[in-house]
């Protein structure tokens, strides 16, 4: 249903290619439940046209917490919403088109032609070209591990990364990207500025001005590439901004839990454990309004 949205959005943005057309119809081929979404989501978008904006979005406001619902609920966004904006807001073409890509919470891990590894992190999306040697980092967050002497080139937003018989991550955010070597060397080629090289254990933030400073990690400690989320004193309002990458919907807390301290090993893949975790070490409350809508107030002393 997810899907068969996305495809809706993406032909009424009008910017659809003749490829993705294609796309489409082997994506509706290819599984008989894909033809059936696809149907219902043409049924749905006709039905919703002829509702006023605010009528349709009021109905969609109504409470329903099954995750039948949920996805109809997506599907009718998808309808009702101005197209133009779903699809720059919330489906970038690029990133829609990118030959890799995982959803929020997603983990990716796949081999490529020459034997390199590539592993996608939460809500994350890359192009490969392997007859240029070239993988793009669209969003998100990759690691690349090449066993090889012959180089395979990171072009990010702030420059370009050539890794060979190596190991590096390269996350990218709103205002730059940053560089960690987890083992050999890696050339960089910032924007602005002078090439330079990391070794293992060095990392870098590139930005449209230029590089910054070098500085060190451990890069022995496990992170996301085990699925693991580490913090060591770590503030709890730098903590949840981290974990809120991993998890779909709200996540929020209240200003006066920012300062609490954290430390520990979390696993990934349930962050409802993790924020029970949390409240079970920590003096806070965790209130669940759904799934996809929660919020972290201090504990009450009860007396």
């Amino acid at each position: 249903m997810r899907a068969a949205a996305q495809w809706l959005a993406l032909l009424e943005s009008g910017g659809a290619t003749d490829n993705d057309h294609l796309r489409l119809q082997h994506w509706r081929d290819s599984d008989s439940a894909h033809e059936r979404a696809w149907q219902k989501a043409q049924s749905l978008r006709q039905r919703f046209s002829a509702l006023p904006t605010a009528l349709a979005m009021a109905t969609l406001d109504r409470p329903d917490t099954g995750r039948r619902a949920l996805l109809k609920q997506a599907l009718c966004v998808a309808a009702v919403v101005p197209t133009a904006w779903l699809v720059s807001r919330q489906l970038p073409l690029d990133v829609w088109r990118a030959d890799v890509q995982t959803a929020t919470g997603g983990h990716s891990r796949m081999s490529l032609a020459d034997g390199s590894s590539l592993q996608l992190n939460t809500a994350s999306a890359v192009n490969v070209d392997m007859k240029a040697r070239l993988l793009t980092l669209v969003r998100g967050e990759m690691a690349l591990k090449v066993p090889g002497s012959a180089p395979l080139t990171i072009q990010a937003p702030y420059g370009r990364i050539s890794v060979s018989r190596s190991e590096v991550c390269v996350r990218l955010n709103a205002e730059d990207c940053q560089v960690s070597v987890v083992s050999g060397e890696v050339q960089l080629q910032p924007l602005r500025g002078p090439a330079w090289v990391l070794r293992e254990g060095q990392q870098m933030t590139l930005r449209a001005a230029g590089a910054g400073a070098v500085t060190v990690f451990d890069a022995l400690l496990p992170g996301w590439r085990q699925r693991v989320l580490m913090a060591h004193n770590q503030p709890l309002g730098s903590f949840l901004r981290e974990l809120s990458r991993y998890r779909p919907g709200l996540l929020r807390w209240e200003p006066e839990l920012e300062a609490l301290r954290v430390t520990g090993s979390f696993g990934l893949d349930n962050t409802d454990r993790v924020l029970s975790l949390l409240a079970a070490s920590l003096p806070v409350d965790v209130h669940t309004r759904t799934r996809y809508w929660v919020t972290l107030v201090p504990r009450k002393n009860l007396t």
